[in-house]
């Protein structure tokens, strides 16, 4: 069962990969774990990516689909796997098609956590985050005990720059120009499938496990 997770930032994807990997017994990866993982390593791939990342530049796609698929060669991926972040344009699903097809395998299906620009805005900027140990919650959905006060060190919560309101509405609109025509891409392969993002996490899984067959 090979899978790709799309959706806006803040829809709760990644939140929902990690799920189905504990569900399905299969790798969740994001492709920061595996750049992080080969420069770690020391790989040659890993070396490459790295002086890319060094002068704050993207790595390239056929770099990027080149680590993917190094990825999911390995044995753990044997059953399939949730692939979260990645691809985000269509040169890059392109690739990635192309690559999967030389080993004999393509994907299954591509799972769109569909949430309006509105919700996500509303969402972001519930968000709170720990200036000390990191430790994440949200004013409505996932409050700390004692308003603004982290539950695990004590220190101070704050609104991250990622979640305010005017830098979420950026990243929804490099996501709409770049990210989104993967819907049609995907659905014009015959394995898209959207869920709607707006119910709580469990409806939104349950949904997925449907899809996914439990």
């Amino acid at each position: 069962m090979k899978i790709i997770m799309l959706g806006a930032p803040g829809a709760g994807k990644g939140t929902q990969a990690k799920k189905i990997s504990e569900k399905y017994q299969i790798p969740h990866i994001s492709t920061g774990d595996i750049f992080r993982a080969n420069i770690k390593e020391g790989t040659e791939l890993g070396k490459q990516a790295k002086t890319y990342m060094d002068q704050g530049l993207l790595v390239p796609d056929e770099l990027t689909v080149n680590l993917v698929i190094d990825r999911v060669e390995h044995d753990d991926c044997k059953n399939g796997y949730v692939l979260d972040g990645f691809p985000r344009t269509i040169p890059q699903a392109e690739a990635l098609d192309k690559a999967l097809s030389g080993l004999g395998e393509h994907l299954d299906y591509a799972l769109n956590v569909d949430v309006p620009d509105e919700n996500i805005v509303k969402r972001m900027a519930g968000r709170r985050a720990c200036i000390s140990c990191g430790a994440t919650y949200h004013v409505v959905y996932a409050a700390p005990k004692t308003e603004g006060i982290c539950d695990v060190c004590g220190s101070e919560l704050v609104l991250r720059d990622d979640d305010k309101p005017e830098t979420v509405t950026k990243r929804l609109g490099v996501y709409h120009e770049q990210t989104k025509p993967l819907i049609d891409y995907y659905a014009e392969e015959g394995i898209l499938k959207t869920i709607d993002g707006t119910q709580n996490l469990e409806a939104v899984f349950d949904d997925i496990k449907r899809i996914l067959g439990e």
